[in-house]
């Protein structure tokens, strides 16, 4: 037979599979609304969530008034009215019962009676301890969705409440908090990941004339996974061939730790330096490593080059914008992302010199140089700190949002980039952040993950889990790790020895990364050519044998999201 075709036909993989758990709810706003929207899971196991029934199962903590209020559409809310003992001001709080070993998945809508404030969820857990639950800005006139959670490790009675800080009148309405056992937190994301991230597909070989090739054998490789998973990257690697190969073995994407950033490479004054990038990048594009480019622009006073600083405003401007210019212009096309104003929530270092709009015009123009790679907003503390008032969820959106209404922003490639650097994750919260930033319709990365402190026994265990968080949750496109390799010793977070040899966290990687790309190698197929596989997305190699072959034939297939709607039809000459 002269040709083959192979009918590939994508199917959900869990059509007709389903949860017997209570199914996550990923809902979630980032507007201030009128009304705000019904209670998640009917409140899960707060009672009176809405407060149709007065302030029955709430309580009223001492120095506050208050009491159900009602709007002109006939919504009902508790109102807490400002306590005048120079403490923050508290709203009504309830009793739960909670269980060891549980997520607790919280949501509420505040407002506040004047101006605007950071309203915080506050959780009293039975051990005592005080544990922040979220936050977010309240403001007056509308209401603002809070979306976070907390972790109950022992089992006992506790309390959930709000606060802010000064004197306002807090207004709480359609309050949840739903509790998952770990093994349904677990299944919710394997679940998820499952339906992000794999596909099944139907594999139909047919000869020229369309009559089935029965029984022929199959066999399948994946030649590089679609979802991209990488960690920083270290000059080192250009003179150590055990280095080299160790990275490129297991990632696809790469940042440079320091070695595209300002300070490597215009250390002096017009005198500029890209000869280790230049060779960084030379070695991820031989090894097919995609690489981010890292960073254009630092916002922090202390990451400044020493030049720059004492520059008056007209010179500063002039170097920024040749700084732009210059690693921007060298590195177009060659980068998939750029991390264009670092970390410019916790830092206003260029804001305070140039204006507020600082960060918005440097978007501008990195995007007029560099019309494919995305822009990120590249920020820590959103998804690991409930209680970072510089970097939460609502502060992030406000300053993205403003980077894309600046004029001639419109349509701008931006990106969420979000640093991960962890101490003893919140997962409910990583969760509630990410439904949160998700709303923002961009793609969202975490950057630099690593967890802390150093050497700490429970670090393998936290990786994986917020590893595993990441890759679960349907809105997150890739994850970088912030654990670059140094002779004198990692930053925070070390995978290997020098002899690169894993170390326990490095072990906890490499077993998930086999996990995410295991697909079935080889298949037979039945009497009517035909072969169901469940394949993880990215690039395969298909090789299909037959006795009426005469040699084996082989074709390329990329397997994505878009394959589940798409018919492929693959024409293999032999």
């Amino acid at each position: 037979m002269g040709k083959l075709l192979i009918f590939l036909l994508c199917i959900s993989l869990f059509e007709g599979w389903m949860v017997q758990s209570v199914p996550y709810d990923y809902t979630a706003s980032i507007k201030c609304l009128g009304s705000p929207i019904r209670a998640l899971y009917k409140g899960g196991i707060i009672e009176n969530s809405e407060f149709n029934s007065g302030l029955t199962g709430w309580s009223v903590p001492w120095g506050v008034t208050a009491n159900v209020s009602s709007s002109p559409s006939g919504n009902n809310f508790a109102l807490a009215s400002a306590s005048n003992n120079g403490q923050p001001s508290r709203s009504v709080y309830q009793k739960i019962q909670m269980e060891s070993d549980h997520h607790y998945s919280l949501s509420a809508w505040l407002q506040v009676s004047s101006g605007a404030a950071v309203v915080r969820a506050v959780f009293k857990a039975p051990n005592g301890a005080f544990i922040a639950g979220g936050a977010t800005v309240a403001r007056s006139g509308c209401w603002s969705m809070l979306k976070g959670g907390m972790t109950a490790f022992s089992s006992g009675p506790g309390e959930l409440f709000f606060e802010a800080d000064g004197r306002v009148d807090i207004w709480v309405d359609s309050v949840s908090l739903q509790p998952f056992s770990f093994p349904e937190w677990e299944e919710h994301r394997r679940l998820s990941a499952g339906q992000a991230r794999r596909s099944a597909v139907k594999v139909v070989a047919r000869a020229a004339d369309g009559v089935p090739l029965p029984n022929a054998n199959l066999s399948v490789k994946l030649l590089r996974p679609g979802f991209p998973f990488g960690n920083a990257m270290t000059k080192e690697i250009l003179d150590i061939p055990a280095y080299e190969q160790w990275f490129t073995s297991r990632f696809t994407v790469a940042s440079f730790e320091n070695e595209m950033k300002w300070y490597s490479t215009e250390w002096m004054e017009n005198h500029e330096d890209y000869t280790i990038a230049d060779a960084m990048l030379r070695l991820a594009e031989k090894h097919g490593i995609a690489v981010r480019g890292h960073n254009v622009l630092w916002d922090t006073n202390d990451t400044q080059v020493s030049w720059v600083k004492p520059l008056d405003t007209q010179r500063l401007k002039a170097a920024m914008q040749k700084r732009i210019s210059s690693v921007v212009s060298r590195y177009a096309g060659k980068v998939i992302a750029w991390d264009v104003v670092n970390e410019n929530l916790h830092g206003q270092f260029f804001e305070s010199r140039l204006g507020r709009n600082a960060s918005s015009e440097v978007y501008q123009r990195v995007a007029r140089i560099d019309r494919t790679a995305r822009l990120f907003m590249n920020e820590f503390g959103t998804l690991e700190e409930p209680l970072d008032v510089a970097a939460m969820p609502s502060k992030y959106v406000a300053k993205l949002k403003q980077i894309r209404s600046y004029p001639g922003n419109r349509g701008i490639k931006l990106a969420v980039g979000l640093e991960s650097h962890f101490g003893t994750p919140n997962i409910p919260y990583m969760r509630a952040t990410l439904d949160m930033l998700a709303q923002l319709r961009i793609p969202i990365w975490l950057t630099e993950v690593d967890v802390g402190p150093k050497g700490a026994p429970y670090v393998p265990v936290y990786l994986e889990e917020v590893l595993r968080e990441g890759y679960g949750h349907p809105n997150v496109e890739g994850m970088v790790m912030w654990a670059a390799w140094h002779a004198q010793g990692c930053w925070v977070m070390c995978l290997t020895d020098n002899n690169f040899n894993n170390l326990p966290a490095g072990d906890r990687v490499d077993k998930l990364i086999a996990e995410w790309r295991a697909h079935p190698e080889g298949a037979t197929m039945d009497a009517n050519g035909v072969t169901e596989l469940d394949l993880v997305h990215g690039e395969y190699s298909f090789t299909v044998t037959h006795p009426s072959l005469g040699s084996p034939a082989v074709r390329t297939l990329t397997v994505d999201a878009s394959s589940s709607a798409v018919e492929h039809t693959i024409d293999i000459k032999v």
